[in-house]
């Protein structure tokens, strides 16, 4: 499997969690947070940056949304997030070539 499937599966990921934050809970924070997010990485990719450099930036994600799960214990959208951003973090890591 090549890295870039798994971060442009992240990137799909993370735009419907902001879309589906927006709905059920009215955030536009999130929509803005998962949009800014999605086009940094969309951006990356595109420039050409290495694996490694997005896989950090996952690690950095990871870490973000475990950290909002830690202060919040709501599994949505830290909890689920920190696991789906240090799974993506951790297959670019490896698949990287």
């Amino acid at each position: 499997m090549n890295w870039m499937i798994i971060v442009w599966s992240y990137i799909g990921l993370l735009l419907v969690g902001g879309l589906i934050g927006f709905l059920k809970a009215g955030s536009r924070a999130s929509l803005i947070a998962s949009g800014i997010i999605a086009a940094i990485l969309t951006a990356l990719l595109l420039f050409g940056a290495s694996a490694m450099v997005l896989a950090i930036v996952l690690f950095v994600l990871a870490a973000y949304f475990a950290s909002r799960y830690a202060r919040s214990r709501k599994l949505m959208p830290g909890g689920i997030f920190a696991v789906v951003s240090l799974a993506a973090a951790i297959g670019v890591w490896f698949l990287k070539s």
